[in-house]
């Protein structure tokens, strides 16, 4: 069967592919799928030259290294083309050590769901994202959300807890045949499904997903600002989706992601960037941003080797930490958990007997825990930078009478202290060139510096990664402009990535 080249008025729509090594054996009839040999898609690169809205399901007899199943996911990824699975999720199933780790945040759905089997070991199929017997079918799904490859083995292995031993990508020679019937069953399902029969209604250049939590209390933009992000973006072009993280399955459908809604390793938003940076999208917030600015830990070693200054701080670990160990910081001291973030999990203590009766606190949820001289401003600067170019510049002054910036105990209308947003000519040369220093050690993503002038002495308090953007507050002066400045970021990213052949194997 050959794939045909489309119209030019018809390449907007997103195709999928199953790509198999025998297609004769695979008579699934659904509506926008075509199934079509591995050779044939690797041999006719010209064939796809105008037709870069595929999405590829690879499902050929193997994957291992420089096989044709190989190829197809890397040249899919060469062309642009949306591959299930990318060679990174192929690498990841090689490694036991990876997959436990990228598993970690289903533990307990696998430590409940297995718990009460008198097995030791045990071993179930999955068929795209689903599985015959209906006691692993949440598992089984949150499994195939975490690695989406089409068809897969996961074997488990039973020791103080379960824990699993391998995953192997299966093709349809190594299926039981009276599973091929189920097989079939879930494809239909599958594909049918509302995510994959998306209609628009009309031409766009690219697609770009928005990841928002609708019941987040304090999101990095307000609901103003999400809709100007959007009206922003469709008039420039983009197909544009608010996502939540729900729709983690239907990342390979779009080309970017924006993430705005607050960020942590230990949640779904990195795992969502991870996914999506995986598959090819241009991804702001990026994994990397993530990991390095929400730990505090990192920000500081990094800052004081690069000759930054912050405020005095002193590591305090749990294993050594006893009555004696006072920190030589002086006292008010700021205790700050690694991963604190808008002034929560952030303590001020007058003195030692502060300092030990909301230590140990603290120590329950970090074995590592950063003490900082407190230094008092009347406001902190932030320094909006996106692509290491300063994009705006606030003020934001601390809580009426609170010593941060939010006051989470304060009544409601008193919980943020006011903000400024001022002229970014208008700045203090220190403070700007401070601010793209410490983000030019982070990356190039979107980043917010939180900075303190003490006399001629400019300190980075933290970075952010996912920098508040709200309705007259940081668009103040710019106004719809900085949402352009935003958007015409992905655009150029998206446009950089189509020119340059990207295959996401490192």
């Amino acid at each position: 069967m050959i794939f045909p080249i489309r119209k030019p008025e018809e390449t907007n729509r997103t195709v999928n592919l199953i790509v198999v090594n025998e297609p004769k054996k695979w008579n699934l009839s659904i509506e926008n799928v075509h199934i079509i040999s591995a050779t044939e898609y690797t041999s006719k690169p010209e064939a796809w030259y105008n037709t870069k809205k595929i999405r590829v399901f690879n499902l050929c007899n193997s994957y291992r290294y420089q096989s044709l199943g190989y190829y197809v996911s890397l040249l899919a990824s060469a062309r642009d083309h949306r591959a299930i699975p990318v060679v990174t999720t192929i690498r990841d199933f090689q490694d036991v050590k990876i997959i436990r780790s990228i598993t970690n945040d289903i533990d307990e759905t696998i430590q409940h769901t297995l718990q009460k089997l008198p097995y030791e070991q045990l071993s179930f199929n999955i068929y795209f994202g689903n599985t015959i017997d209906e006691h692993f079918k949440t598992l089984a799904h949150k499994l195939y959300l975490t690695f989406e490859a089409p068809l897969f083995q996961v074997n488990f292995v039973k020791t103080d807890k379960w824990l699993i031993k391998k995953i192997t990508p299966l093709s349809l020679q190594k299926i039981n045949t009276e599973d091929i019937e189920f097989v079939k069953k879930f494809a239909q399902s599958y594909f049918n499904a509302k995510q994959f029969r998306k209609k628009k209604t009309k031409n766009h250049l690219y697609d770009l997903a928005i990841l928002v939590n609708p019941k987040e209390i304090n999101p990095p933009s307000c609901k103003h600002a999400l809709n100007v992000f959007k009206k922003t973006a469709e008039n420039m072009g983009f197909y544009t989706e608010f996502i939540t993280k729900n729709d983690y399955n239907r990342l390979s459908e779009f080309d970017a992601l924006f993430i705005r809604e607050t960020t942590s390793v230990n949640n779904h938003t990195y795992q969502i960037s991870r996914k999506a940076y995986a598959e090819g999208l241009v991804v702001i917030d990026d994994p990397w941003s993530i990991l390095r600015c929400s730990n505090k830990i990192y920000l500081e070693e990094r800052l004081k080797l690069n000759k930054i200054k912050t405020p005095k701080s002193v590591f305090l670990y749990k294993q050594d930490f006893v009555h004696k160990n006072i920190p030589k910081t002086p006292f008010p001291l700021v205790l700050k958990l690694p991963d604190s973030a808008f002034s929560k999990g952030v303590i001020k203590v007058e003195n030692k007997e502060e300092l030990h009766s909301i230590i140990q606190e603290l120590f329950k949820k970090s074995d590592l825990i950063i003490g900082q001289e407190f230094v008092p401003s009347e406001f902190d600067w932030r320094i909006g930078i996106l692509d290491q170019q300063v994009i705006f510049a606030c003020k934001y002054f601390m809580a009426k009478g609170h010593w941060q910036i939010y006051n989470w105990q304060g009544k409601k209308n008193n919980v943020s202290g006011k903000s400024v947003t001022v002229p970014i000519e208008e700045v203090p040369d220190t403070i700007l060139e401070t601010a793209l220093k410490a983000t030019s050690l982070i990356g190039d993503g979107l980043y917010g510096v939180d900075l303190k002038q003490i006399d001629e002495a400019v300190y980075v308090i933290e970075i952010n990664d996912n920098p508040n953007i709200d309705k007259g507050i940081e668009d103040e002066i710019l106004g719809t402009k900085l949402y352009k400045k935003i958007i015409n970021s992905f655009l150029r990213r998206i446009e950089i990535s189509r020119n340059i052949s990207r295959f996401i194997s490192e």
